[in-house]
């Protein structure tokens, strides 16, 4: 096996003209260099350098050899500039799990602000819905995944989750609703009305059947839908009222009306699910997180503008 390290000693001393100029160019001393040649030619079976006046001269071996050590010498440059570009976060690559609501109202605005401040980093996107996503994280096929998960669930080993948002759920009633009036709604005077099911049974549904079961009922789910827009078009439709979290609201059809909910008002959390030393390791799954904090934050604050806030 040749060493490349001697090849680019090699390389050296052909360029220099000679073992002393090459020792002292490197900061070597010449019995060190001329060592090291003995050795890289008793690797390569066949004698690399002959003298040449004071100095030495490549056989055909050696030109040949050298050859090769100007083009290991070239791709570890190209080596060392991709690692540099990469630790800072100039390129790289991510992969991301996430479910359909937060797509257009969080992760399409932040990945059009991860392209701005990151053009050369590369993202690969995948739906998640209904498979669990953390196993990905886990095992590296996804860098990150978009989650919703209660804040005081237990821990996941070898996964770190990072609060992004409280995403609240809305009422979505038929616009000639006996309650369409009022500014905010007692979710207990929902108990009675029919209700159109917006999401399958899981993450996403649980916080509004633990809120109900706070206000004393159970809903009579009449229509199961598992897409926010077609149960917003039920109720449009005047089948009976949903709960929608905000996200999911996105831009209510006509024939309803949206409002806040009391008494409790359920909330989801959204968070972004990370390996634990993945932070650390990838510049550009540093930036996607900060593009997806900062796309979460100005959610918030402009939410708390609307109408229903």
């Amino acid at each position: 096996m040749i060493d490349v390290r001697r090849m680019q000693l090699l390389r050296a001393v052909i360029t220099s003209g000679s073992v002393t100029a090459a020792a002292r160019n490197l900061q070597y001393t010449p019995s060190a260099v001329s060592q090291q040649m003995a050795a890289l030619e008793k690797e390569a079976g066949i004698t690399l350098l002959e003298r040449s006046g004071r100095g030495v001269r490549p056989t055909d071996a050696g030109r040949l050899l050298n050859e090769y050590a100007t083009l290991i010498g070239d791709q570890i440059a190209e080596a060392e500039t991709a690692l540099a570009d990469l630790r800072a976060g100039r390129t790289g690559r991510v992969a991301i799990r996430y479910f359909t609501s937060v797509g257009a109202a969080l992760v399409a605005p932040a990945l059009a602000r991860l392209r701005r401040e990151h053009p050369g980093v590369r993202t690969e996107l995948k739906l998640s819905d209904p498979e669990d996503p953390l196993p990905d994280v886990k095992d590296g096929r996804a860098d990150l995944a978009l989650v919703v998960r209660p804040r005081d669930r237990s821990p996941v080993d070898g996964i770190r989750f990072v609060p992004l948002l409280e995403d609240r759920y809305l009422a979505v009633l038929p616009e000639d609703h006996r309650l369409a009036a009022q500014g905010e709604i007692e979710l207990s005077d929902l108990a009675d009305d029919p209700w159109i099911r917006s999401d399958r049974p899981g993450p996403c549904l649980d916080p509004v059947l633990e809120a109900c079961a706070s206000a004393g009922f159970s809903p009579g789910f009449v229509v199961e839908s598992e897409d926010h827009a077609t149960a917003q078009a039920f109720v449009a439709a005047g089948l009976g009222i949903a709960l929608i979290p905000e996200l999911g609201a996105g831009d209510p059809p006509p024939g309803v009306t949206v409002r806040r909910v009391r008494g409790p008002e359920p909330v989801r959390s959204i968070q972004a699910a990370v390996r634990e030393s993945s932070p650390a390791e990838q510049p550009a799954l540093r930036g996607l997180l900060d593009a997806l904090r900062t796309t979460a934050a100005a959610r918030t604050v402009t939410a708390q503008g609307l109408p229903y806030s």
